[in-house]
Order: structure tokens, then sequence, then C-alpha cells
């Protein structure tokens, strides 16, 4: 089920672009880079589960670091995805 960018919460792009800026990152890298940027808690309970939703949206692809620590990954789709989505923001907006 591939899932188009525009689909998603604002929540799960920021999450998408996070994971691009990264190699392999792990859930707690994930969390940690948007409690910095954001400045708020990133809880479990919704870092997770929007997680998995971009993996089953086939968006992103999880791995095994160890048996307690996942990495993830933008799918082709991803990045296409995010590409689709910078390419319609500078269309719209201009800052010069």
């Amino acid at each position: 089920m591939v899932v188009q960018v525009h689909e998603l919460s604002g929540f799960q792009r920021d999450l998408l672009y996070v994971i691009a800026g990264f190699d392999h990152p792990s859930g707690r890298t994930v969390a940690d880079e948007l409690e910095r940027t954001l400045e708020c808690e990133i809880t479990h309970g919704r870092l997770y589960p929007n997680l998995d939703a971009l993996v089953e949206a086939e968006l992103v692809e999880k791995g095994e670091i160890n048996r307690r620590t996942n990495f993830y990954t933008l799918t082709p789709d991803g990045e296409e995805a995010l590409r689709r989505r910078r390419r319609w923001e500078d269309e719209l907006y201009d800052p010069t």
C-alpha cells in the first residue's frame, strides 16, 4: 500500500525528513532529533506507531541493529515522495 506524502500527518512527514537526514537511524535517534528541533518530548507511544505506519505505507524500511534496536531508512518510494513534496513546496513558496 503506497501512500502519497500529502496523506501523511505533519509528524509523519517530519519523521521522513529526519530519517532522510541520517544513515540508518534508530528510533531513539529519530526521537532525539525531533525533540531537539521541535523542543518537545516525543513519547514512545507517539513515535513507534507512526514509524510503523510509514513502514506499512512502504515509505520506510525497518531493519534490526540488535535484538532491542531497529533502524529506519527511506525506501525508493519514500525518497520520491519527499522529492515531490519539496518540489510542490518550492513552487508555492519562494522566499526571495
